[in-house]
């Protein structure tokens, strides 16, 4: 027993055991703050599934050498392209979501190159040029957003060209699509099996190609790049195939993360969404070289957990003071981003 204890410690590290220490205070505050706690492991179990693919989006990238990958947003970017052509062929429902994917995939695979391209330009500085790159993109993509040819009037301008700055998925019956099927509900708490299910069947995907030849081949080229030229892998042409399967991801996962939502949040949407992804997956215990699935899990579940249960505890203590709600997810939010950061330093390797 005590060794099975000393290997769950060595394993899951001494930071992690913190940050679970104090999910699990704050779950036993919410309770003895009489705060509606099914109501709360609901929403956390919906903020897991909903960021998960684009937390698992950020392993390629990190496996095969480029660092976590904050211009995830450009895999975002194609996804909500995807998502919007689904939509202007009045697809609904599953067709709707499964059509959206489909018209993300040569997207995200073309941008996937380019971005893979460039990191293998930059190398030793890909996070900060990744950082830039998927600012830029976003900035950029709201010229297109302002020109986009779309004609649907559910999401085009009523007067003029472009795209609105939030589209609703809701007459499309894309909304909360994937939370609604074969949902049940235990003790209080709305089980999104749908939602879960597809979040686990991405990462059983994602585990699987790495145990493809060259998904072996991709992490020998991120683990040890010498080794693996000398090996006879393209570690250039690997780096850029993790980038477009992370791109892929990206793409993916803002079409699970807006079902779930309910809408398409263009223009501004896409900015921060990486910084959150790569924040969940260091906290999870993956380094800025090495990642696996377990850090996603962990990961999405530690730092969604957090956000959902940490926001009504503070705001019990706060309620006398107006707009508190939103300033207090934004101090969690960042506070837990930074500690996350702060883990690419002290832990680089």
């Amino acid at each position: 027993m005590l060794s099975l204890l000393k290997s769950f410690y060595t394993n899951f590290g001494l930071p992690r055991l913190i940050i679970l220490g104090f999910f699990l205070l704050l779950c036993f505050m919410a309770v003895v703050l009489d705060i509606n706690f099914p109501d709360l492991m609901s929403s956390s179990l919906v903020r897991i599934a909903m960021n998960g693919v684009l937390v698992l989006a950020i392993l390629p990238s990190i496996a095969c050498g480029t660092g976590p990958n904050f211009g995830v947003s450009l895999g975002i970017l194609c996804g909500l392209v995807g998502g919007l052509i689904s939509m202007e062929n009045q697809f609904d429902g599953y067709t709707n979501f499964m059509m959206a994917i489909i018209f993300s995939l040569p997207f995200a695979v073309i941008v996937g190159f380019g971005y893979g391209w460039l990191m293998n330009k930059v190398k030793g500085s890909e996070m900060m040029f990744a950082m830039f790159i998927g600012w830029s993109a976003v900035s950029l993509m709201k010229i297109f957003w302002l020109l986009a040819p779309f004609n649907n009037p559910e999401m085009a301008w009523p007067i003029g060209r472009g795209v609105r700055v939030t589209i609703s998925l809701v007459n499309r019956g894309l909304a909360q699509l994937l939370n609604s099927t074969w949902s049940f509900t235990v003790g209080g708490v709305v089980i999104p099996t749908g939602l879960i299910l597809f979040f686990l069947f991405c990462c059983l995907l994602v585990w699987l190609f790495m145990r493809t030849k060259t998904g072996v081949a991709m992490q020998a080229a991120g683990d040890n790049p010498r080794f693996a030229t000398a090996a006879g892998i393209n570690v250039d042409g690997q780096r850029i195939i993790g980038s477009i399967v992370s791109t892929i991801l990206g793409a993916v996962g803002i079409l699970v993360y807006a079902q779930s939502f309910g809408f398409y949040q263009l223009y501004e949407g896409p900015h921060f969404m990486p910084m959150i992804a790569v924040a969940a997956i260091l906290i999870g215990g993956a380094s800025i070289k090495k990642a696996s699935i377990a850090n996603v899990i962990i990961g999405v579940v530690l730092f969604q957990g957090i956000l959902v249960v940490a926001m009504p505890v503070f705001n019990i203590f706060t309620q006398d003071m107006a707009s508190m709600a939103e300033i207090s997810r934004v101090v969690i939010q960042n506070g837990i981003i930074l500690y996350a950061l702060t883990q690419i330093v002290s832990g680089g390797d």
